[in-house]
């Protein structure tokens, strides 16, 4: 890898170039995602599941973008639901999930050999069965044969970009089926206010902008050269934070760790004394440290802001570099399109200051090659 030049990200020319997916053309239709992913989930007949009753529980199947849209439902619907919304990544489905349960396989190709197999697992517990992916995929075709409810999931754009890049074409179909439940109330003022947040990020976002007045490519100056550690402050910051781990993991081959306060204050609050702490001035070469990238809520409970706040401190004086942000808008999913939107660009943007193109990922794809021998 190529050493981090800041120059680079005010660079229209190289900007184009290094990104010859689209990766920031991706993160700019995140607005026009939340409005065609909602329509197309209404249009698909999601409502018909309010005739229903309400399950026992919630189940979201899936791996990578699509788990993280089932912890953003979770995070949206918040701790009040008075059913339990929870995301299976693993193998297998809990030995709790039975008919009783609601299970949605989530995968925007609609052939991820994980969520086919969890789906069908599901089909065999009795369970409903309402799946989100492309139309016309092997998901699709088992809610059909499970008389189970299919969402489609439209291509960003028209373009071929990886899942990640559909983020919002995940999650609308999520809460759609969360709000035909009374679990959480998403109206069409709720999609069109977050569309318009995360227009607006896409404007102070955009390549034009230069890096000094460019929210994205600030957070990539900040986080370039150093192992970023990044705590949510409630479960929608957290959620934030666990999404821009894997962007810099994917988009930039980035490693970062994430967590959420106060679990955070009992474990990775430690690495504050450790070796990592303090930049070592007088190395050869470029050195790592740690930065605190903490995210935060509004709605954050006290006791958390006090948390929150004297571990920023705890990391200030030992000389730890701190980058905080706040969510901002009044429904919780504006909140959180407030921060996703934000580190999406950050991270692609600190692809492109490393010079990697942000769109392949070729030990994931190696590995699914090698698995499929």
């Amino acid at each position: 890898m190529s050493p981090f030049e800041p120059e680079r990200l005010d660079d229209a020319t190289f900007l184009t170039e290094g990104d010859p997916a689209g990766m920031l053309p991706a993160a700019a239709s995140s607005g026009a995602q939340v409005r065609a992913s909602h329509r197309g989930a209404l249009e698909a007949g999601v409502s018909r599941l309010s005739a229903d009753e309400r399950p026992r529980a919630i189940v979201v199947v899936g791996v990578g973008g699509s788990a993280i849209a089932g912890d953003m439902l979770a995070a949206v619907c918040g701790g009040g639901v008075p059913i339990p919304v929870t995301t299976v990544r693993a193998s297998r489905l809990p030995g709790w999930v039975g008919a009783a349960d609601l299970v949605i396989a989530a995968s925007s190709s609609g052939d991820t050999e994980e969520t086919l197999a969890l789906a069908m697992e599901a089909v065999r517990r009795g369970c409903r069965l309402v799946t989100v992916g492309r139309a016309g995929s092997p998901l699709s075709a088992i809610a059909e044969q499970a008389s189970g409810l299919h969402l489609p999931v439209a291509p960003v754009a028209g373009a071929v970009r990886p899942p990640r890049a559909n983020l919002w074409g995940l999650t609308m179909p999520l809460l759609a089926v969360a709000s035909a439940f009374g679990l959480v109330e998403v109206t069409d003022d709720t999609v069109e206010s977050t569309a318009k947040r995360l227009e607006d990020i896409a404007h102070r976002c955009r390549p034009s902008s230069e890096s000094f007045i460019n929210p994205g490519k600030t957070l990539a100056l900040e986080i370039a050269d150093t192992i970023p550690m990044i705590w949510g402050s409630s479960a929608v910051a957290t959620s934030a934070a666990h999404r821009l781990a894997t962007q810099l993991n994917e988009n930039a081959g980035y490693p970062a760790v994430w967590g959420e306060i106060p679990e955070a204050g009992h474990n990775q609050l430690a690495t504050l004394d450790g070796p990592l702490a303090q930049r070592d001035i007088f190395g050869e070469g470029p050195s790592l440290a740690l930065r605190l990238i903490v995210l935060r809520d509004l709605e954050e409970p006290p006791q958390v802001s006090r948390r929150r706040a004297l571990s920023v401190r705890l990391a200030q004086d030992r000389g730890v570099q701190v980058t905080e942000i706040t969510a901002e808008g009044a429904h919780p999913l504006e909140r959180l399109a407030s921060l996703v939107g934000l580190v999406d660009y950050g991270s692609v943007y600190l692809a492109l200051g490393f010079g990697v193109d942000p769109s392949p990922v070729s030990a994931i794809t190696e590995l699914k090659a090698r698995l499929s021998q």
